[in-house]
Formats: C-alpha cells, sequence, structure tokens
C-alpha cells in the first residue's frame, strides 16, 4: 500500500537515513536537513508547503497557512533556541504542521484543533514521526492496539481525548494537540508549549476578534485561478463562510444538500441567503441524486483510524466529485463551529460558586431550556473531582443504563459513557482497562470544566474532520474549514464562557461576529434543520447492507462483539437515532479494522 499524503521525520544524526523503500508513499518528496541529511520524506501538495532557513535554523510549514516565503523567512531569523518556535507558532495564521530545526534538534507540531496531529515510533534505534499514524504503522509493522480498538467499539464517538487520540496501532504514539515533539537521534521527549486562553473577554469586544480572526482565515484563501465553492445549508456557520468567501469571490459556487423531510427549514434560510449572493452560482443537489444514509457501509474512509461519519461516507465522496465535475478545487466547509459556538453546561459547576446571583439565573435559563430534572442538575452541580475522577467513575458505570436523557452534563465529560448491548464482557474488560489507564495521567485542558468541554469537543471531532479532507482529496478538491484555524480556535476561547454558552442565544459569539456581514434573516434563525428523515430513508434502504457487512464480522472474530446481538438491535424498530448513532460508529471500527488486518499482507510483512 502506497499513500498518496502524508510525511515522515527524522532526527538529524550520523546514522539516521533509511533506505528509499521504506516509505510508503507515492513519489516521495525530500526536504534535507541543515546538515543535508534527509529530514522531511513524504508527498504534498506544493501549494501547502512553505520553507525559510536561517543559519542553522531550518523552518518548514506543511498545510493551510498564507504567508510569504519572505515572511517566514524574516520570522525564521529571529529564532535562537527551540523555545522562540513558540513566537513562531503563535504568530502564524492557518490550520498547519510546523517543523523546526535548531541546532540539531527537531520540533514538530500540529494544530490546536486536533486536524493536524504529530505521531511517533521506534524505528530500530531511532525515533520516527508522521503526520498520521498509518504510514508509522506501514513501515514498522505494527499490530492493532486491541485495548485501544475495544474503547473505541465499547464507548463509540462520545470517546473523548486523551484516550480518543490514543493510536489504534500498537507502539504508535500521539502527541496531545498542545504539546510538540522534540525530536533527537538518542531521545524524544513532549514539551508543552500552549494553553488555552482564560476566557476573559466580554462578548462584544471578543466578537470583534473572532470576526477579525475569521476575516483574515477567508482572506488567505482567496484565489484567482480555478473555482472556490462552499457550503450553503442555511445555518449560521456555512451561511458566514459564504458571505466571507463572496467578499473576494462573487462568482462563488455555493453547495447545498436538498432536504428529505419537507418541514426542514433549511431550504428557506439557504433561499435567503443566496438572493443577497446575487453573482454567485448556488447549486442544490436534490434527494433523488443523493446516495442514501449508509449507502456502501462496507467501504473504509482510510487506515488511519476508525471514522465516526460512516452513515454519510458516501454523500461526502459524491459531494466532493459533484464539486470537482463543476470545477470547483478548493470547498469551504463550516465543520468545527458547533465544537467552538454551541452552548456546553459546564461553565455553569464555577460560574454558580463564584458568581452565585448570575449563576442561578443561568441555570434556570438552562433548564427551563433543556428541561432538566432538578435532581439531576443538583447532583451534578455538589460533585466535585478532577479529570480523573471522571475517568474512574466512566469505567465503574460503563454497563450501567445510560443516565435519564434530561439529565445535564456539568462534569468534565460532554455526556456518559455507556456500553451498547451488543459489546461483549471481555471487550467492555479491556475498554475498563483503557479507561482506567487514562486516569492515571489525565489532566483538564483548561480550570474551567466549560472551557475544557469546549476543548474536549473540537479535539474529539477535528481528527475526524481531517479524514472527512481526505475524502475529498481523492476527488481532487481541496478542502477547507476556517473555524479550525488556530487564531479563529484562539478567538473564541478568550470570550467569557457565561456570555459565550448563555442559554438565551443561539451561538451568541458567532452572531455577535457576523453581524452587518451576514443577513440578519439568517443570524436571528431560531430553528435547527432536522435530517431525521434522511436517516430513517437511508436506514430502511439500506439496512440489508448493514446485516451483511456484520454478517462476517471480524469485530465478532476478535471477541469485541455479538454479531447476534447486533442483528437483533439492526432489525428491531428504532425510537430515535441514539442506535443509529452507536451503529454508525461501530461500522467505522468494522471496516478500519477489516482494512487493518489485511495491511500486513499488502506490505509483506514478516
Amino acid at each position: 500500500m502506497s499513500y498518496r499524503t502524508g510525511f515522515v521525520v527524522l532526527p538529524d544524526g550520523p546514522d539516521t537515513s533509511l533506505p528509499d523503500d521504506v516509505y510508503p508513499f507515492e513519489d516521495p518528496q525530500l526536504i534535507p536537513h541543515p546538515s543535508g541529511r534527509p529530514w522531511v520524506v513524504g508527498s504534498w501538495d506544493p501549494d501547502e508547503i512553505r520553507q525559510a532557513a536561517a543559519g542553522p535554523v531550518r523552518v518548514v510549514v506543511i498545510g493551510f497557512c498564507p504567508v510569504t516565503t519572505d515572511r517566514l523567512a524574516e520570522l525564521c531569523r529571529r529564532i535562537r533556541t527551540l523555545s522562540d518556535v513558540d513566537v513562531l507558532a503563535r504568530t502564524l495564521p492557518g490550520s498547519f504542521h510546523l517543523l523546526a530545526s535548531v541546532s540539531g534538534v527537531v520540533r514538530i507540531q500540529g494544530s490546536l484543533s486536533g486536524l493536524r496531529q504529530v505521531f511517533h515510533t521506534p524505528f530500530g534505534d531511532l525515533t520516527i514521526a508522521a503526520d498520521r499514524p498509518d504510514v508509522l504503522a506501514a513501515m514498522t509493522g505494527a499490530d492493532i492496539d486491541e485495548q485501544v480498538l475495544a474503547a473505541r467499539v465499547v464507548c463509540g464517538g462520545k470517546l473523548p481525548p486523551p484516550l480518543a487520540d490514543r493510536s489504534v496501532w500498537r507502539g504508535v504514539e500521539t502527541v496531545a494537540h498542545d504539546h510538540c515533539l522534540l525530536l533527537e537521534p538518542q531521545r524524544v521527549r513532549e514539551m508543552r508549549w500552549w494553553t488555552a486562553p482564560e476566557p476573559e473577554l466580554p462578548l462584544t469586544e471578543g466578537a470583534l476578534h473572532v470576526r477579525s480572526a475569521l476575516v483574515a482565515a477567508m482572506d488567505g484563501r482567496r484565489t484567482d485561478e480555478g473555482r472556490l465553492s462552499s457550503d450553503l445549508s442555511g445555518g449560521m456557520d456555512s451561511t458566514s463562510l459564504c458571505f466571507l468567501a463572496a467578499r473576494h469571490t462573487p462568482s462563488l459556487l455555493t453547495f447545498r444538500w436538498a432536504e428529505a423531510d419537507s418541514g426542514n427549514d433549511d431550504a428557506y434560510f439557504a433561499a435567503e441567503a443566496a438572493r443577497s449572493l446575487p453573482e454567485a452560482r448556488h447549486l442544490v443537489v436534490g434527494q433523488h441524486e443523493l446516495p442514501p444514509i449508509f449507502t456502501d457501509p462496507h467501504v473504509t474512509a482510510d487506515t488511519e483510524r476508525p471514522y465516526l461519519y460512516t452513515r454519510t461516507q458516501a454523500r461526502m465522496r459524491y459531494t466532493a466529485r459533484v464539486l470537482g465535475g463543476h470545477g470547483a478545487r478548493w470547498h469551504i466547509a463550516g465543520h468545527g463551529a458547533d465544537e467552538l459556538f454551541i452552548r456546553f453546561p459546564g461553565y455553569l459547576h464555577r460560574l454558580v460558586r463564584r458568581h452565585p446571583l448570575v449563576g442561578i439565573r443561568h441555570l434556570r435559563g438552562h433548564r427551563a431550556l433543556e428541561r432538566w430534572r432538578l435532581a439531576d442538575t443538583i447532583a451534578q452541580l455538589v460533585r466535585g473531582g478532577g479529570t480523573a475522577q471522571w475517568w474512574l467513575r466512566q469505567a465503574d458505570q460503563l454497563t450501567r443504563p445510560s443516565p435519564h436523557p434530561r439529565a445535564p452534563s456539568l462534569s468534565w465529560g460532554l455526556s456518559p459513557l455507556r456500553a451498547p448491548i451488543w459489546v461483549t464482557p471481555e471487550a467492555v474488560d479491556a475498554a475498563r482497562g483503557a479507561l482506567r489507564q487514562t486516569a492515571e495521567h489525565a489532566q483538564p485542558f483548561a480550570e474551567d470544566r466549560g472551557q475544557h468541554q469546549f476543548l474536549a469537543a473540537l479535539r474529539t471531532t477535528a481528527p475526524a474532520y481531517r479524514q472527512v479532507s481526505r475524502l475529498f482529496s481523492e476527488e481532487g478538491v481541496q478542502l477547507h474549514q476556517p473555524y479550525l484555524d488556530d487564531r479563529v480556535v484562539e478567538a473564541a476561547l478568550a470570550v467569557r464562557l457565561h456570555e459565550r454558552a448563555t442559554p438565551w442565544g443561539y451561538k451568541p459569539l458567532l452572531g455577535a461576529s457576523m453581524r452587518g456581514l451576514v443577513p440578519d434573516v439568517v443570524l436571528d434563525r431560531t430553528t435547527k434543520g432536522d435530517f431525521s428523515a434522511d436517516l430513517r430513508a437511508g436506514r430502511q434502504r439500506n439496512l440489508a447492507a448493514m446485516v451483511d457487512l456484520f454478517s462476517d464480522s471480524v469485530l465478532a472474530d476478535m471477541g469485541m462483539i455479538s454479531a447476534q446481538a447486533l442483528q437483533s438491535q439492526l432489525l428491531a424498530p428504532h425510537p430515535n437515532s441514539s442506535t443509529d448513532i452507536a451503529v454508525e460508529q461501530l461500522i467505522g471500527c468494522e471496516t478500519w479494522a477489516r482494512a487493518a488486518r489485511r495491511l500486513p499482507s499488502t506490505l509483506g510483512r514478516q
């Protein structure tokens, strides 16, 4: 197997060169160390790489970073030590991998959101790093880490970081989002370089910063070559990006899926937005053209990790093909906006203690809006403990009944972890072990539970959005997700939590930041489109294919699921979407495990 994109990073030393045939890339390229030895080997888009050097210092940026080579060289000349790279990382816009070689030591880091990550593993006497774990697995012959896979099978998409970040390839380690990797010939270590900003800015001031960051993010994506396209769902997230993109690209191509349910009012708001973009071309793909939900469940997204969004995978591939057929080369999507701007309630735990009057008022608002039960709310508010206690509690309660659907989550997690009925006791035991191991080293991403929840949500989904990007790139379309840019993330996180997550407005920070740029009818929208009709129709259409997928299940062969119990659940009536979502994530684990088992023979490993 060879990979079309990805790269490997080597330390700088006398015996750090590797044979050319160990790199699993199509047409690999090389960037040398200042010493002339191989440093970065891989395949990448030439438009997504910047390099600069100053004496013994060399810097490489891979990804989206709209800076000129001259500007990067100017910044590079200011670097004397590895710590000086912190300033560079905080200065550069975009979402990218940053590599620096300083006096023979290599520093590598990804993006704050987790859209771009760093992995490392031993290779003989060396430690090598890469931007994707399956590349390292292919080079070293790594096997499946069955404990990590079991945790994903049992906990599904609710599994948060840092456990969600653990590689499913044994021996391949993941660098935390706020850490960098320091690579030397004889040792490797991780160093924390970033902490989340304190959420201190009032909404009005913070909105100006978010506006500035989003405008800069979209201005950096302007292009005179090819065609730029953007999602226009009718929701605030994608519509805001459409209007920012149209400032420099009036001939923008907008795209949306038509809805199966006539009661879904996305169409109305998308049409209202389109009227304010008269020069843009608006493309709407009808239901009869779209692959139904859960189409081709047997297809693997890629071998990096189990894919979270398998139910829409065929639609994403189809979307990329349609956009490419209309000449689009760059596509803008609103992924990440929910994770940055939606109301996560964990902030109430600290707010009611530090500002009781404000906290009680917010608590009443959330209870009225979400219909939280009083007893559950009080129990969550009085519960203390840190992140370690949260992980241990999840391990202990993994097989207990799920909490009441109107119980709030005011703890460190976004939702409790519960095992579905089709997993085996052996899988539960393995998952419990992984949860308890996580508790031994778990640290909060921020002191406030609310800020921690925002970061946990972001870092849970961003790696899956990276896989979505690859689905698009396979069709020749480069997917851009500006909400996941580092400077946008920092701007959003700096705003007061009780103003960002207020119960009296929907995404108030994003709305305030886009006021005057996006039509008020979109910013003032109080509804959210419902796609349950698409889900029901897709399940009915593709139920036989899903049952067939698990009739010869690799996960069952590994002792992680009961195929019979799963089939009973698939064929039973579904009162809500919870089973579909759990099955969706199980499909990702099943297809990944099948591909991972084939990988050794494909590479000729012993």
